[in-house]
């Protein structure tokens, strides 16, 4: 290097290339000679460890692990032993009973039975089911065990003879229904012709009063016309003590008429609210049934659909 500096160009820009250069070499080769110290370190450490014997920690550690492992195995063990919990008698006896040696770990309790509670328990159970009225304890051989099968298939065909007769009353009232799904359509059609007639015949602006129907219907069978006649008259009076109702709970304030209706409805009598709501105005009818009971309002409401109406008859006259 002092070769170097007494070779130095006398550039000055070349100069300074040329101590870019040496600065660089210098920093390389210190870094080699540190990692080349480390090295020799490392070397000299385990050298020293092997001979005086440090190696030997390895091993050491893998027996105290081992250690380790055989102090909690006893623990558990011991807890098993002691049916801490129930688990040794509970969880671990039904797996591990019938393992030679490995068994010993068990409780003798649990050692010592032949069979799980919950098989006892399904056997009473399947035993009171089948009618015997014995309890059987425990399957201790192969003749106990073939005679709890033939109980238990004795058993499910009874099961599936009752679920044969299910199927059977099913499909009979599914027939049933079948064979009455017109008659129910021809009577809701019948209702609604019947309401349509009401409404568009006896009951429209133009249609005849009673005199005129009273007229026509002494002219059929005596008997026939004297019944409906009676119904019409009875019919004409029901409807005017019903408007005279409907005038006045509709001049009496909505809540005390809401009362009224209510305690009607509880003594049976909701045909006769729901007729009467009929005849008041949209209003005073609306203010009522809001001021109700919601389930009284809910059942008047589904009655006051006109052919609900026409489906009953409450006489409020008395005659």
């Amino acid at each position: 290097m002092a070769d170097n500096i007494l070779n130095a160009p006398e550039d000055p820009k070349v100069a300074k290339a040329q101590l870019k250069a040496d600065k660089k070499e210098y920093k390389k080769n210190l870094k080699e000679q540190r990692k080349a110290q480390k090295e020799k370190e490392k070397e000299f450490a385990d050298r020293t460890a092997e001979i005086n014997g440090d190696n030997a920690g390895g091993l050491a550690t893998i027996v105290i692990t081992f250690l380790i492992i055989l102090i909690w195995l006893a623990i558990m063990a011991l807890l098993v032993k002691l049916d801490v919990g129930g688990f040794g008698s509970g969880i671990l006896a039904p797996l591990i009973r019938d393992i030679p040696y490995v068994n010993m770990i068990l409780p003798e309790s649990a050692r010592n039975k032949t069979a799980t509670p919950s098989s006892t328990t399904t056997t009473e159970l399947v035993f009171d089911e089948s009618g015997e009225g014995q309890s059987s304890g425990a399957i201790t051989n192969m003749d106990d065990a073939q005679a709890y099968i033939k109980r238990l298939e004795q058993a499910l065909q009874a099961e599936m003879e009752t679920n044969s007769s299910y199927a059977a009353d099913i499909e009979r009232l599914e027939a049933e229904v079948a064979r009455l799904e017109p008659f129910e359509k021809q009577q809701k059609e019948f209702y609604e012709e019947k309401a349509k007639f009401y409404e568009d015949i006896v009951y429209g602006d133009n249609s005849p009063d009673a005199s005129a129907f009273a007229s026509y219907y002494e002219m059929i069978d005596p008997e026939n016309a004297e019944e409906i006649y009676k119904q019409i008259i009875q019919g004409n009076a029901d409807d005017e003590a019903i408007k005279a109702f409907a005038t006045t709970y509709s001049g009496m304030k909505a809540k005390k008429a809401a009362e009224i209706f209510d305690e009607m409805v509880v003594e049976n009598q909701i045909t006769l609210v729901a007729r009467i709501l009929a005849q008041m105005s949209v209003e005073n009818r609306g203010d009522i049934l809001a001021a109700m009971e919601k389930e009284n309002s809910a059942k008047l409401t589904q009655l006051l659909e006109p052919t609900a109406l026409e489906q009953k008859s409450t006489k409020v006259t008395g005659r």
